[in-house]
């Protein structure tokens, strides 16, 4: 029998809190599974800073991973197998690029991308496609087949049915961090309909569209995203932690680029800070790396990376208020001076944060980040955008809602109320 097409013995499935149970059966899922590259997934939280907000957030990309998986695996085996739009020789194709499309991610990824200027896409690229368990898996089903998993992930195969399960505007990727990170988070905003939205999923050449019928679990999908980004991921304080993470990996390496003699040399960062970083430093960084490194730092001579770091381990975070850059500017700058005669680096300890999402949006062409329309099919065959149907769509699409806040370490600045006069009545204190 082909790899492609060899079963297990007996189904093999994973517990699940969200989806219950995550059923494997294919030998190159689970021979994937059980990747070096895929189980560092485990070493590596799905939502970064956040458990330091919500203690419950916990959760890995491993999970995720899995999670996506099951929604594509139930997706082409349950609701399109039979129909003629779609091709059941993408099926293994999907699931593999489910499965791994998360694989390049690193730790406390978002921040750790923005200091060091990576991206986790191409990471994720590199591993399927390098000298790693992963492609050897893949290579087993034929030599071009890392490609192609490579090119669905990265939105450039020649199918945009099969990259749409995994990169649209109502995707499983999606579908499973809502649920999962409503579930771990303790919130009730990011759970829908999703047995609802599956069973109103139809294969339509280059994407998925909806039965209007479904209209109205895709409405409340839509807003579950909108509110878990304004609740969750743009959270004041899991920004603060964030905020202070980024300086910690800015001054760490501002201090390597000064010649600094670090008390705990940084191995693992060299190559970061070098910008040369190879798919084997890559793959060795998880948060146990990072967390292990910033509690050897609270012990350096320098004052700064010191105290950061002592903050990120003890969670004393940074408070904040409200500022708005377009009418505050020379509030800040005033803050900023002040922040100098104090001793206090406004570098490190004066910061500017801003959180921006698109709840939905339609093709406009020319624009950047051109988003294909969520389509709904009407039962004469017409497709029809979701806006034009749906007025609670219709009254968050296209707009932008972007949040500012001004971090700064209260604790410094209330140590000495009579010298930090002019600050605490400028922050309001």
């Amino acid at each position: 029998m082909e790899y492609s097409a060899e079963k297990l013995n007996e189904e093999k499935v994973f517990k699940d809190p969200v989806h219950r149970y995550i059923h494997v059966q294919d030998r190159v899922i689970w021979d994937l599974v059980g990747t070096k590259e895929f189980q560092r997934l485990r070493r590596v939280k799905q939502l970064g800073t956040t458990y330091l907000t919500f203690h419950g957030a916990e959760h890995s990309r491993f999970n995720h991973s899995l999670g996506v998986y099951e929604i594509v695996r139930r997706i082409v085996d349950n609701v399109f197998d039979g129909r003629p739009e779609w091709n059941q020789e993408e099926r293994l194709l999907s699931l593999c690029a489910a499965l791994l499309h998360d694989l390049g991610h690193g730790p406390f990824s978002h921040s750790f991308e923005k200091v060091f200027d990576l991206d986790h896409e191409n990471f994720t690229r590199a591993i399927i496609l390098g000298d790693t368990e992963v492609n050897q898996v893949l290579s087993r089903i034929s030599a071009d087949f890392p490609k192609k998993v490579a090119e669905v992930i990265a939105k450039t195969y020649g199918n945009k049915l099969v990259v749409s399960l995994i990169s649209s505007q109502i995707d499983a990727d999606r579908m499973d961090y809502l649920q999962r990170d409503a579930y771990f988070t303790g919130v009730s905003y990011g759970h829908f309909d999703m047995e609802r939205i599956l069973r109103v999923m139809r294969p339509k050449e280059d994407q998925v569209v909806f039965k209007h019928s479904g209209m109205h679990a895709v409405e409340d999908y839509i807003m579950s995203r909108y509110q878990m980004y304004w609740q969750i991921y743009f959270h004041p304080v899991t920004r603060s932690a964030e905020v202070i993470l980024t300086k910690i990996l800015h001054r760490a390496k501002h201090l390597h680029e000064q010649g600094y003699s670090f008390k705990h040399m940084p191995l693992h960062f060299y190559s970061l800070f070098k910008g040369s970083v190879t798919l084997e430093d890559y793959l060795k960084l998880d948060e146990g790396i990072f967390l292990y490194y910033f509690q050897m730092w609270e012990e350096e001579e320098d004052s700064i990376l010191k105290d950061l770091c002592s903050r990120f381990i003890n969670r004393n975070l940074f408070k904040y208020v409200e500022f708005d850059p377009a009418k505050e500017y020379k509030k800040l700058a005033r803050l900023s001076v002040l922040f100098e005669k104090a001793g206090i680096d406004p570098e490190y300890y004066l910061v500017v944060d801003s959180s921006s999402d698109l709840p939905y949006d339609f093709y406009r062409p020319g624009e950047e980040e051109e988003r294909l329309p969520i389509h709904l099919l009407r039962k004469n065959g017409e497709l029809r955008e979701l806006s034009r149907e749906s007025e609670i769509v219709d009254a968050i699409s296209g707009k932008r809602r972007t949040d500012h806040k001004l971090y700064y370490p209260a604790d410094l600045i209330l140590k000495d109320r009579k010298e930090h006069e002019e600050i605490i009545k400028l922050l309001e204190l």
